[in-house]
């Protein structure tokens, strides 16, 4: 799959409706607004290698993506990203070009992993978004192995957290062992052969003991969670540290209306609970045993005091640190973009 290059397009042509303040905003602003029909046309004949099957399984509970979303939204951005690699790649021969001319063995530096960050709130479908780009990313022959990390895997276990008072905001930025997801992603970023993550599991709702995924120099890394744009804190001694997003050649942040996250986080809810709940193992099969009213009563003090706080202080801060933003409409389909520009 090689798609052909092209001038690169940058949004609709202003017209003489348009008032002058409106263009100095577009002007000025860090982002090239398009329709997702604008968008759409940018994949040009790159081919469509997914099934309406293999969407199905890579479609979370409670998104309704299908054929048109991939072929309209996913797959312009599996281009652009291919074109991405190869810019970085072409980057990194002019660097080494470079540094041979310095002398000292220097100019042949190895490839590293492009990285993709995809951030979002939860319920607002950043894991089929992480999902769908890595099988597709995974078709360009350029860059077959695409591994996906969740951060979740990151998050201090349980007993950690009751023991710092941590329980009631799991999944804030507080609540994962940050130095460990950044040490994590530097380690592969470097190139280095072999680098393992600790495994989250949704059934026990939390760490899983002595067990770890293992990445293998893979030629694309997608890292997707909630808080992965977030900035480096100050260290104790004041000084900046280096954040995880630092070591991100492209970030995607999936962005909604608070109150459609919220619907859409109820309606999950009330999936999961005809589901992934009964299990006899769920941590959360508890909501099955009750009314369906007083599981939602559970799941909207849920949203209110934790999710939508998280939200509004946390993730939705960070959405302007993106390269690209889907912004989805109240159907759960994404509408408009907004891409930074170079």
């Amino acid at each position: 799959m090689s798609p052909a290059r092209h001038p690169r397009r940058m949004g609709p042509v202003p017209t003489t409706t348009e008032q002058p303040q409106q263009r100095r905003r577009a002007d000025s602003s860090p982002y090239v607004d398009l329709t997702r029909a604008e968008w759409s046309a940018l994949r040009e004949n790159t081919p469509l290698p997914l099934t309406a099957e293999e969407v199905e399984r890579l479609r979370g509970l409670g998104d309704v993506i299908d054929l048109d979303e991939v072929r309209d939204v996913y797959l312009p951005l599996s281009r652009l990203l291919n074109l991405y690699v190869g810019a970085t790649s072409e980057l990194r021969g002019a660097l080494n070009t470079f540094l041979g001319d310095v002398g000292g063995g220097h100019g042949s530096q190895p490839g590293t992993p492009f990285v993709i960050g995809v951030a979002g709130s939860v319920a607002v479908g950043k894991s089929t978004t992480a999902r769908l780009l890595q099988a597709l990313l995974a078709r360009w022959p350029e860059h077959p192995r695409v591994e996906l990390v969740t951060t979740d895997g990151f998050l201090l276990p349980n007993a950690e957290l009751q023991r710092r008072g941590l329980m009631s905001r799991k999944g804030f930025p507080e609540s994962y062992d940050r130095r460990a997801l950044t040490r994590f992603v530097a380690d592969v970023k470097a190139g280095k052969a072999e680098v393992t993550a600790p495994v989250y599991s949704h059934l026990i709702y939390d760490i899983v003991p002595d067990e770890r995924l293992t990445v293998h120099r893979p030629d694309i890394l997608i890292i997707e969670g909630l808080n992965v744009l977030q900035p480096a804190l100050p260290g104790s001694d004041g000084r900046t540290r280096v954040g995880l997003a630092d070591f991100f050649d492209f970030s995607v942040y999936v962005d909604a209306r608070a109150d459609d996250i919220e619907r859409w986080y109820y309606e999950r809810f009330r999936k999961l609970r005809a589901t992934a709940f009964q299990d006899p193992d769920s941590y959360f099969r508890k909501y099955t045993q009750v009314s369906e009213e007083e599981a939602l009563d559970y799941a909207r003090r849920n949203w209110r005091t934790i999710n939508k706080p998280n939200l509004l202080e946390n993730v939705a801060p960070t959405r302007g640190r993106s390269n690209l933003i889907l912004r989805k409409g109240p159907d759960h389909k994404v509408q408009r973009l907004s891409l930074r520009k170079l």
